[in-house]
């Protein structure tokens, strides 16, 4: 196809994607994405649903990847979701039984060691520094939680804080997530996003690399700038040529939106 003229009306054709991300800062997720805590979380919120007359099954579909106070005030509005958040996440903060690292995390932050780098979660401070201590990660300088916004993700406060924090424009940095409200925060916040595979990543339009785990990302720095050489795209764009599709072109997708089902909190 190289060096073939394009035609008007000739049907869709694949938008290139680089064989690499080359940015600024990576700014991570922390549950699914750097840590493995889905054991805690099915015991933390399955007890808290049974205590509360609710379907855990639920509970646990819609958790992932949003905060404790929204989550309890979706599903239990008559009580006081504050209060309740507080006592959950620090039940949680004190389970470390199952907590692991996912594969690579440890690798992967040494890599960007000296390199702008920050973890935004869905979590209290508390509960994500419990969590990269007890699996031996580093707590970064820069760790945005439930505690530093008033909206969390699928807002962009997290992301935009933590953007601030490192003194890095948001079209420089890159988000790795596991879960589509954080998919969806990192794109409202202007910035390019990396998906780990898994049924809380959803639909992949909105990404621009897919990885099995963390360490796949296989970052290297340079010249100031961090390369992402590991995943492969995600499934090509496509755009159609022809009269009827020269209007500006759509947007990438809402700021906000309700989210794929799924079973963690991050």
């Amino acid at each position: 196809m190289t060096g073939a003229p394009s035609r008007v009306g000739t049907g869709p054709r694949a938008l290139p994607d680089a064989a690499e991300l080359t940015c600024r800062a990576v700014l991570f997720d922390l549950d699914g994405v750097l840590v493995r805590s889905e054991a805690v979380v099915e015991r933390s919120w399955t007890a808290w649903a049974r205590g509360r007359g609710l379907d855990p099954a639920g509970v646990l579909a819609a958790c992932h990847g949003r905060r404790s106070v929204e989550v309890i005030a979706a599903f239990a509005p008559d009580l006081d979701a504050e209060a309740e958040a507080a006592r959950l996440e620090a039940g949680q903060a004190e389970d470390i039984d199952g907590l692991a690292r996912c594969a690579g995390a440890d690798t992967v932050l040494a890599a960007l060691s000296g390199a702008p780098w920050a973890v935004v979660t869905s979590g209290s401070r508390a509960l994500a520094v419990s969590r990269l201590r007890g699996t031996g990660l580093p707590v970064p300088d820069v760790l945005i939680t439930a505690d530093d916004v008033e909206r969390g993700k699928p807002a962009p406060d997290g992301y935009l804080a933590a953007s601030a924090a490192l003194g890095v424009p948001p079209a420089d940095c890159v988000v790795v997530e596991d879960a589509r409200p954080g998919v969806l925060a990192a794109r409202a916040a202007g910035m390019r996003v990396v998906g780990v595979s898994g049924t809380a990543l959803g639909p992949q339009e909105l990404l621009d690399r897919v990885v099995g785990t963390v360490g796949d990302l296989a970052p290297r720095t340079e010249a100031g700038h961090v390369v992402l050489l590991g995943g492969a795209p995600r499934p090509a764009r496509t755009v159609r040529t022809g009269p009827s599709h020269t209007g500006p072109a759509a947007p990438a997708g809402p700021a906000h939106d309700p989210g794929t089902p799924s079973k963690e909190a991050s």
